[in-house]
């Protein structure tokens, strides 16, 4: 009965996926994800960084890396939760804090929860 009943359910940021918004912004694709599968998360993060800067020499205009991880960790995070779980409450158990923090967190980082974008 209660699978039956959690097969129904779909909480408010059910269509809300990464993966498929990439996908029809035409960002990647199925061989991509592949290539991308095979990286461990520190390659993605230092092969990012290092094309950002090929084209101005190695330089990334001021921007302060070692604050900026922190942030931008968080908000991957967040998005992976949001991506992964049916709903808010789920999401933010996955995280390990309260519903309302978590919220907060989804508009300090202007989420948008909509399927649309």
């Amino acid at each position: 009965m209660w699978t039956k009943k959690n097969k129904e359910f779909k909480g408010k940021n059910y269509y809300y996926s990464l993966k498929n918004r990439l996908e029809k912004e035409n960002k990647i694709n199925q061989e991509f994800n592949i290539l991308l599968n095979n990286l461990t998360l520190e390659e993605i993060i230092g092969l990012k960084l290092e094309l950002s800067s090929q084209y101005i020499n190695n330089k990334l205009y001021n921007i302060n890396i070692w604050k900026s991880t922190y942030y931008i960790c968080r908000e991957a995070v967040l998005k992976y939760s949001l991506s992964s779980c049916r709903s808010i409450r789920d999401a933010a158990s996955l995280m390990g804090i309260s519903e309302s923090s978590f919220r907060k967190e989804i508009k300090k980082f202007q989420i948008n929860l909509t399927s649309d974008t």
